[in-house]
């Protein structure tokens, strides 16, 4: 599913580029459940960007689903980031004007369906997150559990490649991240694959496989 071979990233400091991916080789099978830990500095975040498309690595190749990544141009980058991979942040990103529904339903509104298609589309997804009771409430209305839960929906209803999830249960009380953390393995069981990048290691406990990244090196996590 995710196919990384050497990738090298780094930013311009000045008048020095300081490196902050360094030869990072990773791979993620369909149906893999992946936690990505490591510490504020350590590159995590520059990797995710790259995993999501959204930055581009500086050398190296990156296969994603079958797709060469890194030949691809930034129109190209754009329709993978609409369709192959599902977004999840730690903030959420709703949007506070819409409804619960409208902000479920709006990437595949986004890609030129109907909203009435949209939502019947949509139900299953809803009913399995339980917050089929909250459709006409604002985000404003919810708890950060349950707002995190219509965020996984968004993220799932336009049926990606992978889910990609950024600290995922860091703006949630402990209680709640832990039924975000069973539902995410509620959607593996199911066949979908995750990746989650944590600074907490006992959230990344709750992944199938744990990869460190340290100082932009990535090592496998002992047992």
């Amino acid at each position: 599913m995710i196919c990384m071979n050497n990738i090298n990233k780094g930013y311009m400091l000045g008048e020095e580029k300081v490196p902050v991916l360094r030869d990072v080789c990773f791979r993620v099978e369909k149906g893999e459940f992946v936690a990505i830990l490591g510490p504020s500095g350590s590159g995590k975040t520059t990797l995710m960007n790259i995993i999501g498309c959204m930055d581009i690595a500086d050398s190296g190749e990156y296969f994603l689903d079958g797709n060469a990544i890194h030949e691809m141009t930034e129109k190209e980058l754009n329709d993978v980031r609409n369709k192959e991979i599902g977004f999840i942040f730690q903030n959420y990103q709703l949007i506070p004007t819409y409804n619960i529904l409208q902000n479920i339903i709006m990437p595949l509104v986004v890609r030129g369906m109907d909203s009435k298609e949209a939502e019947e589309k949509c139900m299953d997804t809803i009913r399995l997150l339980g917050i089929d009771h909250r459709l006409r409430h604002k985000p404003s209305e919810l708890s950060g559990g349950q707002k995190q839960r219509v965020s996984i929906a968004r993220a799932l209803v336009g049926e990606p490649a992978i889910l990609l999830a950024d600290e995922p249960t860091g703006a949630l009380d402990r209680s709640s991240g832990q039924e975000v953390l069973k539902l995410f393995g509620k959607l593996n069981s199911m066949g979908h694959t995750i990746v989650m990048i944590t600074h907490d290691l006992n959230v990344a406990k709750s992944a199938g496989r744990i990869v460190n990244i340290i100082d932009g090196e990535l090592s496998e996590a002992d047992g």
